[in-house]
């Protein structure tokens, strides 16, 4: 597995992690936090992903 690939499955974890706490978040501040973090996570995958898929086409 190249480091990207290692990258985009961190990313990945890291984004049901986040989603999951938000769930079982009771404050409505954390559960927005943990959204917003998941949503950076998903963000920053859909990056990598992009990435390794350019130097798979290279």
């Amino acid at each position: 597995m190249t480091e990207l690939e290692d990258r985009l499955e961190r990313f990945e974890t890291l984004t049901a992690e986040c989603e999951l706490i938000a769930k079982l978040a009771t404050d409505s501040t954390k559960r927005e936090f943990y959204l917003k973090l998941a949503e950076h996570y998903y963000q920053l995958a859909n990056e990598t992903r992009r990435a390794v898929a350019t130097r798979a086409a290279a």
